[in-house]
């Protein structure tokens, strides 16, 4: 009788497992199959057959599969290649992130006496103790997650990208971790505009008075995290705002400003203004651009390549320098990660950008890049699915692809991640470390 262990079976999603078989025959086949109901109760699958060793046991921290769901040898495989089922769901999270994310693991050996082993596996976004709360205060749409014990804990506000809502699942991970998370909403959630077009960067800086006053973070640090145009606004509101900033996480990154895009107002359309300040719109790249041109992306069939359309804009240096963003003015470390296949916009060049004009200034904080090769847009966090990426976007419906591969993309969730929490614990002790000097100077 074959015997299913999974270890841990319980954990915070981003927790490595043991899968493994044993009771085996040598030489036996064992096909190991998921189901997972993600998002809106979509069933997730994957299926991978596996070839029991002299011992009689399949690990899948040491063995490759034969065929199926991915290939070569992958400890979490089975879940990074998981694909929904009878739809083209791009939702791996429950809307509610104190529900856990629930795998059942099922072991067919036996051949024409089939049997069946089966087990679960459990991965929690919120750790034991981790509470949340709704904010809706001073015109403010967010979540905050806080971690258990009276703190106070460092903070991290973090900010979606073109799909807009709230970003609640890293945030409850960000906490899980130690750190007090705000998600922040700044369109397409209740009370806020459908679109990105005219965002003031005024609301985000309201957002970070908020968590000082309210949340009272641990020697006032307060870090930014976004992805995508969340990556671009955390330089921005870096660079705008660095006396309220400590530190600055860039996920697929943009280096300069843009316009609305593919999450703007029909009414003022994909060239008009995303951010504004003090009232007026802020320069962006393809403002006045000689070498723009949004064929590259329009045309031909889908999935569209986004990122297409913005190498046109880059052709012009002028319209570039214009829009670029100064994050020389970044007062604290800067982490920067970034896909070589990025099908959205090319955000290991921006991340480059970034780093090479930082290194130019003789940033005085520390300054860390990870580009994945061959990984795409949509680099999250460890061991969700990686399979979907053509998709039509949140608000404009187009039909586009965020690139890479499903096997690049995993390893960029995992690693982006250990590099992200390892960033954030070194950054915390040198915010911590010029605190103290400060304190002895200023007694």
């Amino acid at each position: 009788m074959a015997l299913l262990t999974i270890t841990p079976a319980d954990g915070l999603i981003d927790v490595p497992r043991r899968i493994a078989v044993s009771g085996l025959c040598p030489g036996e086949i064992a096909a190991i199959s998921t189901r997972t109901l993600r998002g809106r109760e979509i069933p997730w699958a994957s299926e991978a057959v596996f070839v029991a060793d002299a011992a009689g046991t399949v690990d899948l921290e040491r063995d490759a599969p034969s065929s199926g769901s991915y290939a070569g040898v992958s400890p979490m495989g089975l879940l990074w290649s998981q694909r929904p089922v009878d739809s083209d769901s791009r939702e791996p999270f429950h809307a509610d992130t104190t529900r856990p994310l629930v795998t059942e693991i099922t072991v067919r050996t036996g051949g024409g006496k089939m049997c069946e082993t089966r087990g679960e596996l459990v991965q929690c976004l919120a750790a034991a103790g981790v509470t949340r709360t709704d904010v809706r205060e001073d015109g403010l749409v967010g979540t905050l997650y806080l971690p258990p014990g009276p703190g106070p804990h460092p903070a991290v506000m973090v900010l979606n990208g073109s799909g807009g809502g709230i970003n609640e699942p890293r945030a409850a991970l960000y906490a899980s971790r130690g750190y007090a998370a705000l998600a922040l909403a700044y369109f397409k959630a209740p009370g806020l505009s459908d679109y990105i077009s005219g965002t003031p960067l005024e609301y985000f800086e309201r957002g970070l008075r908020w968590i000082r006053e309210r949340v009272r973070p641990a020697r006032d640090f307060i870090a930014l995290s976004g992805q995508s145009r969340g990556g671009e606004l955390v330089l921005l509101l870096g660079a705008t705002f660095p006396e309220l900033v400590s530190a600055v996480i860039g996920y697929v990154p943009g280096a300069v400003v843009h316009s609305a895009q593919n999450a703007a107002d029909p009414a003022i359309g994909r060239e008009g203004p995303a951010w504004l300040h003090h009232g007026k719109p802020l320069p962006h790249v393809w403002e006045n651009n000689r070498t723009a041109s949004w064929a590259p992306f329009d045309e031909g069939p889908a999935p569209h390549r986004h990122e297409r359309a913005i190498l046109t804009a880059l052709q012009d240096p002028d319209a570039v320098a214009r829009a670029r963003i100064r994050v020389e003015d970044i007062r604290g470390p800067v982490m920067l990660l970034s896909g070589t296949d990025d099908g959205s916009w090319p955000s290991s060049l921006y991340s480059r950008m970034v780093a090479d004009k930082l290194a130019e200034v003789g940033h005085p904080h520390n300054v860390e890049h990870l580009d994945f090769e061959e990984a795409g847009h949509a680099i999250l966090f460890p061991y969700v699915p990686t399979t979907q990426m053509v998709y039509a976007h949140p608000v404009s419906r187009r039909i586009s692809t965020t690139g890479g591969t499903p096997a690049a993309n995993a390893i960029a969730d995992e690693e982006s991640w250990t590099g992200v929490r390892e960033f954030l614990a070194r950054a915390v002790a040198s915010h911590a470390g010029r605190a103290s000097v400060t304190e002895r100077l200023n007694p």
